[in-house]
């Protein structure tokens, strides 16, 4: 049964990380090809093939092959891995992480940015009512992050925040005892204002508010929804600025954190 690209490019990680031992190694195309037949047989229960000079050739069926093929050129293009091992072994099937890769390989602190199904998997786990809209435009951004259209990754990033946002003022409205307290919300007009005049009274209901939301509120909703909203605006307008990398990376690992406290705010809200 084929694997998806997703598996296979996890399988892959976890190989490359160190989480997952080979017995062939991890630095040449075909060691790394047995390695993952090896782990993906393993994660099905299935009986390992025996070893021979020849194993790179029954490590995958013909459709995983080429799936593993695309996805190892596609972790050399987004700098992942560069090819070459040391001084001896400086090119093809020789290859290694680059410093970038291995940060990646190395777990991102839990969230996965270049795997779509680990990151949605987490994110569901630790936010098990996140809105399936949300996760539309999440998953967007990821796939657009993974291939190196970072002005696009920003965007839906952008607009998935936005919704979490107007997901906590739709919860807010619908509780007729806190209702009353942000009815200027909905009347200023765009997200931002929006958020603004929320923020000005919840600072006002901070002292209300249970220990485990109130401690870090600031951080993780007002800062990083503002960080989030500003790169969004400057990519989905011809303000000529462009996004590096880096900056991309960095609000796709903030986006669960701040995501966890926007649902926090709602079960308050919703009570």
């Amino acid at each position: 049964m084929a694997h998806s690209y997703e598996e296979i490019r996890s399988a892959a990680l976890d190989i490359l990380s160190g989480r997952e031992k080979s017995s062939w190694g991890r630095s040449q195309y075909s060691h790394l090809k047995i390695g993952i037949g090896e782990l993906l047989r393993k994660r099905k229960n299935l009986p390992e093939q025996p070893h021979s000079h020849y194993a790179a050739d029954h490590a995958l069926d013909y459709e995983d092959s080429e799936t593993y093929r695309e996805m190892f050129w596609d972790l050399f293009r987004q700098g992942v891995i560069t090819l070459g091992m040391d001084d001896a072994n400086d090119s093809y099937p020789w290859f290694r992480l680059t410093s970038w890769g291995r940060r990646i390989a190395d777990g991102e602190n839990g969230y996965f940015v270049h795997d779509v199904s680990a990151y949605e998997s987490r994110i569901r786990t630790e936010i098990p009512t996140i809105n399936p809209v949300t996760i539309i435009y999440l998953k967007e951004a990821l796939q657009a992050f993974r291939s190196d259209c970072i002005l696009s990754a920003t965007v839906m990033l952008g607009v998935a925040a936005e919704h979490t946002f107007l997901l906590l003022v739709e919860a807010v409205e619908g509780n007729p005892k806190h209702k009353a307290s942000f009815s200027v919300v909905s009347k200023e007009r765009g997200v931002l204002r929006k958020l603004n005049k929320f923020l000005e009274i919840l600072d006002k209901q901070k002292a209300s508010l249970p220990a485990a939301i109130k401690g870090d509120v600031e951080i993780h909703f007002a800062s990083i929804l503002n960080i989030i909203r500003n790169y969004r605006n400057e990519s989905g307008h011809p303000s000529g600025k462009i996004i590096d990398r880096e900056e991309a990376y960095v609000l796709l690992l903030l986006f669960p954190h701040y995501c966890k406290k926007m649902y926090q705010l709602i079960a308050h809200y919703s009570l």
